[in-house]
């Protein structure tokens, strides 16, 4: 919601699936969200700014990595976290926290937070036959697949037909809700995503399930009205932001929240989030920006096409702050962006090692001769509004 005047500032990346290890392919959200949350510490001080990431951790993608590694899904998801908090880690991101939906209060939160939208008859039982890609653990219509009947973003995966007995959110039931926030210019940006999200609502939101049968998926939070089934991931995950930031007041009225997150996961987070939380009787994000895709030399970054890169292996050749600047220039801040390590060589050559840097060696000297000084805190909030800026 537009909020100009705010006290606090809340700030979250999308929570990333312990299925495997991130790549640069997911650094670049933490990377902006982390320039954000630094920012705001110096404008409004550290006690009034939060910043969010973690993992998502259950779900069929989860369970399935466990048992072909052959590993308890909770021994498996506790080695990918802290191999994904290793890699934000070498980025220097300054996260509050780093949430886990495996975390005993995150469970805690999420089945008070189903208790609430089944109290108020928003939860019912029913059949569901259709489309389901394991990749997203999402539903799928046709419209969403490719003419081979394959999920655009997960091609490789074969895309199951369904037939089980779920208990169902009434998504359908906020339709005019979420089209009203959806015409505040600040809730959903860039304005494209905007534009895509009012475009689903308007082809008709169906109720969709919120729980997965245990027979089928055991990994996952016992639904607390029926222990035969587990609840829906997405409906898992969304709850962890409320769950860091409710108790520590960063989701009070006086605070700008802002979600930063991929286009994959606009949806959920444009759409499902806001509804739940409206039927949960809580208010909804400020601002919910999400950003297009990084492709290597042109193609998509995958472990198919053995062309993954961890951002530790960026940063022992490059070093963090470099490979920080280069993803704030060249970053997918609208639509989706093509990387590659001679490009970054040349944006280490050219913008740092001659460029910026000779112009800060230039001026130190400078100030040196000078006897004059400039306040840390100033020279911070200048060289974050210039990577903001770009």
């Amino acid at each position: 919601m537009k909020n100009d005047i705010f006290k606090k500032f809340f700030i979250t990346t999308a929570i990333d699936y312990t299925n495997d290890v991130i790549h640069i392919g997911h650094a670049y959200q933490k990377i902006l969200a982390d320039t954000l949350a630094r920012y705001y510490r110096l404008k409004i001080g550290k006690e009034n700014t939060y910043f969010l990431t973690g993992t998502d951790e259950y779900g069929t993608t989860n369970q399935k990595a466990a048992e072909k590694a052959e590993l308890s899904p909770k021994e498996y998801v506790d080695g990918i976290s802290s191999k994904n908090k290793e890699q934000i880690d070498y980025l220097n991101i300054s996260y509050d926290r780093f949430i886990r939906t495996t975390d005993a209060d995150h469970k805690e939160q999420v089945i008070n937070f189903y208790k609430k939208s089944l109290e108020n008859g928003d939860i019912y039982k029913d059949s569901y036959e259709g489309l389901y890609c394991e990749g997203c653990e999402s539903y799928k219509t046709l419209t969403e697949l490719n003419e081979e009947g394959e999920c655009l973003l997960h091609p490789t995966r074969k895309i199951q037909k369904i037939q089980e007995e779920n208990y169902f959110f009434k998504w359908s039931k906020y339709s005019d809700f979420l089209l009203d926030l959806l015409k505040d210019e600040t809730f959903v940006l860039p304005e494209g995503k905007c534009k895509e999200m009012i475009a689903f609502v308007e082809q008709g939101l169906k109720d969709l399930p919120v729980t997965r049968p245990k027979y089928k998926v055991s990994w996952g939070i016992e639904a607390p009205n029926d222990t035969e089934h587990v609840l829906y991931v997405w409906f898992d995950a969304l709850v962890n932001y409320f769950t860091a930031g409710k108790p520590l007041g960063f989701w009070e009225d006086d605070t700008k929240i802002v979600h930063i997150l991929g286009k994959d996961n606009a949806r959920w987070h444009a759409l499902l989030w806001p509804a739940m939380l409206k039927s949960a009787g809580y208010r909804v994000p400020s601002t919910i920006y999400v950003h297009g895709f990084i492709n290597l030399n042109g193609e998509k970054i995958s472990k198919s096409r053995g062309n993954v890169i961890r951002p530790s292996d960026l940063v022992r050749d490059f070093g963090v702050d470099a490979v920080r600047y280069y993803f704030l220039k060249q970053g997918p801040i609208v639509e989706d962006v093509d990387i590659s390590i001679d490009q970054l060589k040349e944006v280490y050559n050219s913008d740092l090692a001659n460029g910026l840097g000779n112009t800060v060696s230039r001026i130190a000297k400078l100030a040196e001769r000078s006897n004059l000084e400039f306040p840390w805190k100033f020279t911070q909030m200048l060289l974050i509004a210039k990577y903001l800026n770009h």
